[in-house]
Protein backbone atom coordinates (compact mmCIF):
# COMPACT_ATOMS: atom_id res chain seq x y z
CA UNK A 1 0.00 0.00 0.00
CA UNK A 2 3.36 2.23 1.01
CA UNK A 3 4.32 1.55 -2.50
CA UNK A 4 1.03 2.99 -4.30
CA UNK A 5 1.01 5.56 -2.25
CA UNK A 6 4.61 6.94 -2.98
CA UNK A 7 3.62 6.56 -6.55
CA UNK A 8 0.31 8.31 -6.48
CA UNK A 9 2.17 11.34 -4.66
CA UNK A 10 5.03 11.74 -7.19
CA UNK A 11 3.07 12.01 -9.92
CA UNK A 12 2.34 15.20 -11.67
CA UNK A 13 0.05 16.59 -14.58
CA UNK A 14 0.93 17.78 -17.99
CA UNK A 15 -0.15 20.57 -20.24
CA UNK A 16 0.47 24.26 -21.28
CA UNK A 17 0.47 26.97 -18.61
CA UNK A 18 -1.30 30.28 -20.32
CA UNK A 19 1.80 32.25 -20.71
CA UNK A 20 3.61 29.29 -22.95
CA UNK A 21 0.17 28.89 -24.53
CA UNK A 22 0.19 33.01 -25.26
CA UNK A 23 3.67 32.48 -26.27
CA UNK A 24 2.92 29.56 -28.96
CA UNK A 25 0.37 31.44 -30.21
CA UNK A 26 2.70 34.65 -30.57
CA UNK A 27 5.41 32.16 -32.03
CA UNK A 28 3.12 31.03 -34.89
CA UNK A 29 1.66 34.42 -35.65
CA UNK A 30 5.26 35.58 -36.55
CA UNK A 31 5.96 32.90 -38.72
CA UNK A 32 2.60 33.18 -40.14
CA UNK A 33 3.32 36.60 -40.84
CA UNK A 34 6.66 35.79 -42.72
CA UNK A 35 5.21 32.99 -44.38
CA UNK A 36 2.43 34.92 -46.24
CA UNK A 37 4.22 37.45 -47.89
CA UNK A 38 6.83 34.42 -49.23
CA UNK A 39 3.98 32.64 -50.53
CA UNK A 40 2.50 35.39 -52.51
CA UNK A 41 5.81 36.38 -53.84
CA UNK A 42 6.13 32.91 -55.07
CA UNK A 43 2.31 32.92 -56.58
CA UNK A 44 3.37 36.28 -58.51
CA UNK A 45 6.46 34.81 -59.84
CA UNK A 46 4.32 31.78 -61.02
CA UNK A 47 2.06 33.96 -62.88
CA UNK A 48 4.67 36.54 -64.06
CA UNK A 49 6.46 33.41 -65.68
CA UNK A 50 2.99 32.19 -67.13
CA UNK A 51 3.03 35.82 -68.64
CA UNK A 52 6.23 36.11 -70.04
CA UNK A 53 5.48 32.66 -71.82
CA UNK A 54 2.32 34.10 -73.48
CA UNK A 55 4.15 36.74 -74.42
CA UNK A 56 7.00 35.09 -76.18
CA UNK A 57 3.72 33.16 -77.76
CA UNK A 58 2.50 36.24 -79.43
CA UNK A 59 6.25 36.70 -80.60
CA UNK A 60 6.78 33.57 -81.71
CA UNK A 61 3.38 33.63 -83.72
CA UNK A 62 4.44 37.00 -85.45
CA UNK A 63 7.76 35.60 -86.64
CA UNK A 64 5.93 32.90 -87.93
CA UNK A 65 3.43 34.80 -89.71
CA UNK A 66 5.55 37.18 -91.37
CA UNK A 67 8.03 34.26 -92.43
CA UNK A 68 4.66 32.92 -94.01
CA UNK A 69 3.88 36.22 -95.28
CA UNK A 70 6.78 38.85 -95.45
CA UNK A 71 5.16 40.64 -93.34
CA UNK A 72 3.06 41.44 -89.73
CA UNK A 73 -0.61 41.42 -89.99
CA UNK A 74 -2.52 44.51 -90.16
CA UNK A 75 -2.92 46.22 -86.54
CA UNK A 76 -6.83 45.78 -87.80
CA UNK A 77 -8.02 45.37 -91.64
CA UNK A 78 -10.56 48.08 -92.34
CA UNK A 79 -10.59 47.75 -96.40
CA UNK A 80 -12.51 51.23 -96.87
CA UNK A 81 -11.19 52.80 -93.98
CA UNK A 82 -15.27 52.74 -92.36
CA UNK A 83 -13.77 50.96 -89.44
CA UNK A 84 -15.11 47.51 -90.75
CA UNK A 85 -14.71 44.23 -90.80
CA UNK A 86 -12.48 45.53 -87.89
CA UNK A 87 -10.95 42.31 -87.34
CA UNK A 88 -7.25 42.62 -85.59
CA UNK A 89 -3.58 41.35 -85.70
CA UNK A 90 -4.51 38.52 -82.53
CA UNK A 91 -7.08 37.00 -84.78
CA UNK A 92 -4.17 36.97 -87.76
CA UNK A 93 -2.02 35.08 -85.71
CA UNK A 94 -4.74 32.52 -84.01
CA UNK A 95 -3.20 29.99 -87.09
CA UNK A 96 -0.15 29.97 -85.30
CA UNK A 97 -0.53 29.45 -82.10
CA UNK A 98 -2.70 26.56 -81.95
CA UNK A 99 -6.17 28.72 -82.43
CA UNK A 100 -6.49 27.59 -85.86
CA UNK A 101 -10.18 26.17 -84.80
CA UNK A 102 -11.47 29.08 -83.67
CA UNK A 103 -9.87 31.32 -86.84
CA UNK A 104 -12.01 28.77 -88.79
CA UNK A 105 -15.13 29.34 -87.37
CA UNK A 106 -14.82 33.42 -87.40
CA UNK A 107 -16.11 35.13 -90.99
CA UNK A 108 -13.50 37.62 -91.40
CA UNK A 109 -15.67 39.54 -94.17
CA UNK A 110 -18.38 40.55 -91.69
CA UNK A 111 -18.09 42.73 -88.67
CA UNK A 112 -17.03 41.74 -85.12
CA UNK A 113 -20.70 42.62 -83.90
CA UNK A 114 -22.48 40.75 -86.92
CA UNK A 115 -24.65 38.46 -85.83
CA UNK A 116 -22.45 35.24 -87.78
CA UNK A 117 -19.81 36.17 -84.95
CA UNK A 118 -21.48 36.79 -82.36
CA UNK A 119 -20.79 33.90 -80.44
CA UNK A 120 -16.60 34.30 -80.48
CA UNK A 121 -17.72 37.49 -78.52
CA UNK A 122 -17.38 35.55 -75.37
CA UNK A 123 -14.25 33.42 -76.78
CA UNK A 124 -11.88 33.30 -74.31
CA UNK A 125 -7.81 32.65 -75.54
CA UNK A 126 -6.24 31.99 -72.09
CA UNK A 127 -2.42 33.17 -73.87
CA UNK A 128 -3.88 36.56 -74.17
CA UNK A 129 -4.93 36.60 -70.62
CA UNK A 130 -2.27 37.78 -68.08
CA UNK A 131 -3.03 35.84 -64.84
CA UNK A 132 -1.69 38.60 -62.78
CA UNK A 133 -4.74 40.85 -63.79
CA UNK A 134 -7.79 40.55 -61.82
CA UNK A 135 -11.09 40.53 -62.67
CA UNK A 136 -13.24 37.82 -64.92
CA UNK A 137 -12.34 36.63 -67.95
CA UNK A 138 -15.15 38.52 -69.66
CA UNK A 139 -16.33 41.65 -69.07
CA UNK A 140 -19.61 44.54 -70.51
CA UNK A 141 -17.82 46.95 -72.34
CA UNK A 142 -18.77 50.35 -72.26
CA UNK A 143 -20.34 52.35 -75.09
CA UNK A 144 -19.23 55.64 -76.43
CA UNK A 145 -19.30 58.28 -74.44
CA UNK A 146 -18.10 61.55 -72.85
CA UNK A 147 -15.82 60.87 -70.35
CA UNK A 148 -12.19 62.08 -69.10
CA UNK A 149 -9.27 61.34 -70.37
CA UNK A 150 -7.32 58.59 -67.48
CA UNK A 151 -10.65 57.40 -66.06
CA UNK A 152 -12.35 54.03 -66.54
CA UNK A 153 -13.59 53.34 -70.43
CA UNK A 154 -16.24 50.69 -69.13
CA UNK A 155 -17.93 53.23 -66.68
CA UNK A 156 -20.72 54.39 -69.17
CA UNK A 157 -23.56 52.48 -70.88
CA UNK A 158 -22.47 48.82 -71.12
CA UNK A 159 -22.98 46.98 -74.67
CA UNK A 160 -22.43 43.22 -74.36
CA UNK A 161 -19.87 40.93 -72.52
CA UNK A 162 -16.93 40.17 -74.70
CA UNK A 163 -13.19 38.13 -73.67
CA UNK A 164 -10.95 40.52 -72.21
CA UNK A 165 -7.39 40.36 -73.73
CA UNK A 166 -4.03 41.98 -71.66
CA UNK A 167 -2.01 42.24 -74.78
CA UNK A 168 -1.67 45.34 -77.60
CA UNK A 169 -0.01 46.04 -80.51
CA UNK A 170 2.38 49.13 -80.79
CA UNK A 171 0.60 51.51 -82.40
CA UNK A 172 3.96 54.27 -81.21
CA UNK A 173 3.62 57.87 -79.87
CA UNK A 174 0.61 59.07 -82.00
CA UNK A 175 -2.55 59.46 -81.16
CA UNK A 176 -4.75 56.32 -81.96
CA UNK A 177 -7.91 58.25 -82.42
CA UNK A 178 -6.34 61.33 -84.29
CA UNK A 179 -4.18 59.06 -87.34
CA UNK A 180 -5.48 55.72 -87.01
CA UNK A 181 -3.91 54.88 -90.38
CA UNK A 182 -0.96 55.97 -89.79
CA UNK A 183 0.54 55.12 -86.23
CA UNK A 184 4.66 55.69 -86.34
CA UNK A 185 4.88 52.02 -84.29
CA UNK A 186 4.60 48.21 -86.27
CA UNK A 187 0.65 48.10 -86.10
CA UNK A 188 -1.86 50.60 -87.49
CA UNK A 189 -5.27 50.10 -89.62
CA UNK A 190 -3.88 48.13 -92.14
CA UNK A 191 -0.59 48.61 -92.09
CA UNK A 192 1.78 45.93 -93.38
CA UNK A 193 4.67 46.63 -91.62
CA UNK A 194 7.89 44.31 -92.73
CA UNK A 195 11.09 43.11 -90.80
CA UNK A 196 13.18 45.76 -92.88
CA UNK A 197 10.42 48.57 -92.39
CA UNK A 198 12.10 48.73 -88.44
CA UNK A 199 14.97 50.76 -89.13
CA UNK A 200 15.55 51.18 -85.60
CA UNK A 201 16.64 47.56 -85.46
CA UNK A 202 14.14 44.51 -84.35
CA UNK A 203 15.78 44.34 -80.86
CA UNK A 204 15.50 48.41 -80.27
CA UNK A 205 11.68 47.92 -81.47
CA UNK A 206 8.56 47.27 -79.21
CA UNK A 207 5.64 45.54 -81.15
CA UNK A 208 3.28 44.06 -78.19
CA UNK A 209 3.13 45.14 -74.40
CA UNK A 210 0.73 44.59 -71.44
CA UNK A 211 -2.25 46.26 -70.75
CA UNK A 212 -3.72 45.79 -67.45
CA UNK A 213 -7.61 46.58 -66.56
CA UNK A 214 -7.27 48.92 -64.09
CA UNK A 215 -8.94 51.89 -66.49
CA UNK A 216 -11.07 49.03 -68.35
CA UNK A 217 -11.31 46.15 -70.47
CA UNK A 218 -8.59 45.46 -74.23
CA UNK A 219 -10.17 42.87 -76.29
CA UNK A 220 -8.61 40.59 -78.90
CA UNK A 221 -11.10 40.68 -81.17
CA UNK A 222 -10.44 44.51 -83.01
CA UNK A 223 -12.35 47.70 -83.36
CA UNK A 224 -15.75 48.01 -82.76
CA UNK A 225 -17.42 51.32 -83.76
CA UNK A 226 -19.74 51.63 -81.09
CA UNK A 227 -17.23 51.29 -77.93
CA UNK A 228 -15.78 53.65 -76.01
CA UNK A 229 -12.40 54.21 -76.94
CA UNK A 230 -11.91 51.37 -80.27
CA UNK A 231 -9.32 51.51 -81.32
CA UNK A 232 -7.23 51.77 -78.54
CA UNK A 233 -8.80 48.19 -77.03
CA UNK A 234 -6.27 46.53 -79.03
CA UNK A 235 -3.40 49.31 -79.63
CA UNK A 236 -1.47 50.89 -77.13
CA UNK A 237 0.58 54.23 -77.41
CA UNK A 238 3.26 55.50 -74.96
CA UNK A 239 2.23 59.07 -74.03
CA UNK A 240 3.28 57.86 -70.63
CA UNK A 241 5.81 55.56 -69.12
CA UNK A 242 4.84 52.37 -67.75
CA UNK A 243 2.17 51.98 -65.09
CA UNK A 244 2.38 55.74 -64.96
CA UNK A 245 -0.11 57.46 -62.41
CA UNK A 246 -1.10 59.93 -64.83
CA UNK A 247 -1.46 57.25 -67.35
CA UNK A 248 -4.77 56.76 -69.71
CA UNK A 249 -6.43 54.13 -71.31
CA UNK A 250 -4.17 53.67 -74.77
CA UNK A 251 -0.78 53.31 -72.36
CA UNK A 252 1.19 50.33 -71.23
CA UNK A 253 0.35 48.57 -67.94
CA UNK A 254 0.81 45.94 -66.36
CA UNK A 255 -0.12 44.32 -62.29
CA UNK A 256 3.40 43.32 -62.02
CA UNK A 257 5.54 44.78 -59.56
CA UNK A 258 8.25 47.08 -61.26
CA UNK A 259 7.37 47.43 -65.02
CA UNK A 260 5.40 45.83 -67.71
CA UNK A 261 6.47 42.89 -70.12
CA UNK A 262 7.02 43.56 -73.57
CA UNK A 263 8.02 41.45 -77.15
CA UNK A 264 10.19 42.93 -79.52
CA UNK A 265 10.69 42.82 -82.82
CA UNK A 266 13.43 39.77 -82.66
CA UNK A 267 10.72 37.62 -80.81
CA UNK A 268 12.89 38.64 -77.33
CA UNK A 269 10.72 39.14 -73.99
CA UNK A 270 11.65 42.17 -71.77
CA UNK A 271 10.52 43.89 -68.95
CA UNK A 272 10.96 47.98 -69.23
CA UNK A 273 10.62 49.75 -66.03
CA UNK A 274 8.00 51.89 -64.75
CA UNK A 275 11.25 54.26 -64.24
CA UNK A 276 12.78 54.81 -68.00
CA UNK A 277 13.17 57.44 -68.99
CA UNK A 278 10.65 58.84 -71.55
CA UNK A 279 12.31 59.30 -74.30
CA UNK A 280 13.92 55.87 -74.50
CA UNK A 281 10.42 54.41 -74.14
CA UNK A 282 9.16 56.48 -77.07
CA UNK A 283 11.80 55.61 -78.82
CA UNK A 284 11.47 51.85 -78.38
CA UNK A 285 7.98 52.17 -80.04
CA UNK A 286 8.70 53.59 -83.30
CA UNK A 287 9.70 51.36 -86.05
CA UNK A 288 11.63 54.40 -88.12
CA UNK A 289 12.31 56.89 -85.66
CA UNK A 290 16.06 57.05 -85.55
CA UNK A 291 16.05 57.88 -81.94
CA UNK A 292 18.73 56.71 -79.78
CA UNK A 293 17.79 53.88 -77.09
CA UNK A 294 19.54 53.20 -74.01
CA UNK A 295 18.74 51.74 -70.77
CA UNK A 296 15.09 50.34 -70.08
CA UNK A 297 15.80 50.43 -66.12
Amino acid sequence: MNFYRVRRGNSSKTGFTLVELLVVIAIIGILVGLLLPAVQAAREAARRTQCTNNMRQLGLALSNYESALKRFPSGWVDWRQSTSPGWAFGTALFPYMEQATVFNQIDTNFPIQASVNAIHLKTVIPSFQCPSDPGESIFEIGAEADAEEGTNVDQGPKLFPIAKSNYVAVFGTLEIDEFPYAGDGSFYGNSRTRIRDLVDGVSNTVVFGERSSRLGGSVWHGYIPDVQSPGARFLGTTDHVPNSPAGHFDDFSSRHTGGVHFVFGDCSTRMISNSVRLEIYQGLATRAGAEITGDLE
